[in-house]
């Protein structure tokens, strides 16, 4: 499935991902957002949240603003954030993880406070369900790449390797998208742009029978997502021992 296809960031998961170990929410949390795919995220935020906008190009940083116009917009790598010490109390990561140089889970822990946490999580299609996994047959018959599933969540047992985290922990959301017939026929084609006429003919009719006799009228059918999130808790005992050596950039104090 296209990003596009993606939901809304649901409530439960983004309280969840906020709240720390000791399970008190600060009245107004510092949050460091990283990537322009943390946008579905932070355009879930209420306003209490402090956000500072992060991303590796003006683009990517322009894309997080576009959902939460008050944060501080910064551009930055992940393995040298331009922060001083203990500056968040979460640093969020949404889809890409699995992106990230290795050397910057240091970099985060060290602009975490001594409680903060790191927050990952991705949206994840569920094709468990019958009629997804016979869409799935009908698209890998095309091609057989077509609905692999590989998201980068595997990325994640980096965390259980790191010294500069403890404590991972992980919680999963179920979530239902509608889609519409039509909706469902464009992200086939869309999927497919360089497929022969006649070949993309037949494909669609299937997938247009798929629908028909999986809906129940008028209901549309509910694409299934799963929403995988992971906390892990700084270790600043493995942090003090590094910041000797870092570099300490230009530090931002929020």
């Amino acid at each position: 499935m296209s990003a596009s296809s993606q939901p809304a960031f649901p409530q439960t998961a983004l309280q969840w991902l906020l709240t720390p170990p000791d399970g008190a929410i600060p009245a107004a949390p510092r949050l460091l957002a990283f990537g322009r795919s943390a946008a579905p995220l932070v355009g879930a935020l209420d306003e209490s949240v402090r956000v500072v906008a992060c991303d590796t190009s003006r683009a990517g940083v322009r894309t997080l603003l576009n959902r939460f116009r008050r944060a501080l917009p910064v551009v930055a790598q992940a393995a040298h954030l331009p922060f001083a010490p203990k500056s968040f109390d979460v640093v969020a990561v949404h889809q890409s993880l699995h992106a990230l140089p290795e050397d910057s889970l240091a970099s985060i822990a060290r602009v975490l406070t001594p409680t903060g946490h790191l927050a990952v999580s991705y949206i994840v299609r569920d094709d468990s369900v019958p009629w997804v996994r016979r869409l799935g047959a009908l698209l890998r018959d095309v091609d057989p790449e077509a609905m692999a599933g590989a998201y980068g969540t595997e990325s994640v047992e980096r965390l259980s390797h790191s010294p500069f985290f403890t404590d991972v922990v992980e919680r999963r959301h179920r979530l239902w998208v509608p889609i519409s017939r039509v909706n469902l026929l464009d992200m086939v084609a869309r999927r497919f742009p360089d497929l022969e006429s006649d070949r993309l003919g037949q494909l669609m009719a299937s997938v247009g029978n798929l629908y028909e006799s999986s809906a129940r009228v008028p209901e549309p059918l509910l694409l299934p997502y799963q929403v995988s999130s992971w906390k892990a808790v700084v270790n600043h005992a493995a942090v003090s021992s590094t910041l000797a050596d870092a570099d300490p950039g230009l530090p931002i104090r929020l």
